[in-house]
């Protein structure tokens, strides 16, 4: 193993040892100062890349919450300058997929756990404010009942148990925080504290969030089946599809997406970030440090859920429908794909390859429907075989 593989170690285990041991903790601070006095390229490259990144963090603040609601609402449709009302809707889309990306890094880019089943937990987020949204519809249904249509038209005569309160926005808010992370804590206390880790993980990820598609495709659940929820007719009093409140609803996605890349940041670069790192690396040797990596693991596992299930909730208003479909285990390997595609391990990577991925899958799937899946599995080879360190690498090698 190199000096570079070690670090992560070395700081994991110098925290620990300087309250443990106080000649060790004096050796551990030693090799400390030693790491963060010695000039070398990756610090000074570090130093300098931090003007750029903050740049371009002011530059994306304004494109997206100033420029492109401006370009929408106040530009008019002729000039070249406008943002269509379609850009807007496809602009949010992405930025959600892009949370989803982010999450996914947090665990398997910094924590090394690959989870093919994060589509579950942004399919749950989407599905907690699609019922807020229903309830929503009110008597303006194709059937003009105070059941949504698919209640009606399947002859059920009152919302069941777990449809209580969700007409209430506030705890329909609370329901996609709570739904996916108690799953995922649930899930994740039991897998992590029986040791299932590498590819076991990743098939019992993917056979829950299977066995969770084809419970949401039944009829008698009340989520509505196949169709799942759809048109929606308003959001706290406003109507969903008018333009100013596509806006509201981009700009709060933008607001989330820049503010959860702050917070993974400032985790990662804390010293529980770096205990992440040292499990990702070498699991053990974390484990013979004196530190359980059952906590770590299940702590951000829950966060990553958490984080998807937010942007499932702020999926659905924008595109105006949720179904099983979302739950499928391909959904889950294109994340993945995403993450790798733009870079792990860099939180900007997976946003861009998430970015990169959902903008070629929108023009493919107009222009050359039939060969989209084929460009998608030659990208991933592509960038696995050449580009290991995906988008955020190649500018990383400047």
């Amino acid at each position: 193993m190199t000096p570079l593989d070690t670090a992560p170690f070395d700081d994991a285990i110098a925290s620990r040892s300087s309250v443990t041991s106080g000649a060790t903790g004096s050796a551990s601070a030693a090799v400390v100062v030693r790491t963060e006095t010695m000039p070398g390229r990756k610090s000074i490259a570090a130093t300098l890349a931090k003007v750029p990144l903050a740049a371009a963090f002011a530059l994306a603040a304004f494109v997206l919450l100033v420029a492109i609601p401006v370009g929408n609402l106040w530009i008019p449709a002729q000039s070249a300058l406008h943002v269509s009302d379609y850009a807007v809707t496809l602009g949010g889309k992405i930025m959600c997929y892009a949370i989803v990306a982010l999450a996914m890094d947090l665990i398997w880019g910094y924590t090394g756990i690959l989870s093919l089943g994060h589509g579950l937990f942004f399919a749950l987020g989407g599905y907690a404010m699609g019922m807020y949204l229903m309830r929503s519809i009110g008597t303006d249904g194709v059937y003009h009942s105070a059941l949504p249509d698919f209640m009606v038209f399947l002859d059920w005569k009152a919302y069941p148990w777990y449809w209580q309160y969700t007409e209430h926005f506030a705890y329909a808010a609370m329901l996609v925080v709570l739904v996916p992370g108690v799953l995922a804590f649930v899930f994740g206390y039991f897998a992590f504290r029986s040791r299932i880790k590498g590819v076991y993980f990743s098939i019992i990820t993917q056979a829950l969030t299977y066995a969770a598609m084809l419970l949401f495709f039944r009829n008698d659940t009340g989520f509505g089946g196949n169709n799942g929820f759809t048109d929606f007719k308003r959001m706290l009093g406003y109507p969903i599809t008018a333009p100013a409140t596509r806006v509201v609803l981009f700009c709060v996605t933008a607001l989330a997406l820049l503010a959860l890349i702050a917070l993974c940041r400032a985790l990662v670069a804390s010293k529980l970030g770096r205990v992440l790192t040292a499990i990702r690396d070498a699991e053990s040797r974390v484990m013979f440090s004196g530190y359980n990596p059952v906590h770590f693991k299940l702590f951000v596992w829950t966060l990553s859920a958490i984080i998807c299930g937010i942007a499932g909730a702020l999926y659905v208003p924008q595109v105006g429908i949720i179904n099983p479909g979302e739950m499928s285990p391909a959904n889950s390997i294109e994340i993945a794909i995403w993450t790798a595609v733009g870079g792990r391990g860099t939180l900007i990577g997976p946003v861009l390859g998430a970015a990169a991925v959902n903008l070629g899958k929108s023009w493919f799937t107009q222009a050359l429907p039939e060969y989209w899946l084929y460009v998608l599995g030659l990208v991933f080879v592509v960038v696995t075989l050449y580009f290991p360190r995906g988008i955020a690498g190649l500018w990383s090698r400047r």
